[in-house]
């Protein structure tokens, strides 16, 4: 454990960054796992709604750096793609 005093503020600081990160990346992937089983059941207009949800909520992350921005661009490409190939 740290004993001097700016060490342990920034044990707290990197928690409660931690916390956040954590937070923040579960709901990405929630948001990316609505469109995916829209895309599995196959409605595509459901697909397109989640879609659009899922876009800023992406890029935020990736703004935010959570996540590198081009695997914020390779997942909405990848979606995209997938709800175009949808009858």
């Amino acid at each position: 454990m740290a004993n001097i005093a700016s060490a342990k503020k920034r044990a707290r600081q990197s928690e409660a960054n931690r916390q956040r990160n954590a937070s923040a990346r579960s709901m990405l992937r929630t948001y990316i796992r609505k469109v995916v089983l829209a895309i599995d059941k196959g409605d595509k207009e459901v697909a397109r709604t989640a879609y659009a949800a899922a876009v800023p909520v992406i890029d935020r992350m990736a703004g935010k750096n959570i996540i590198h921005r081009n695997k914020a661009a390779r997942h909405k490409s990848r979606l995209a793609a997938r709800i175009l190939t949808l009858k």
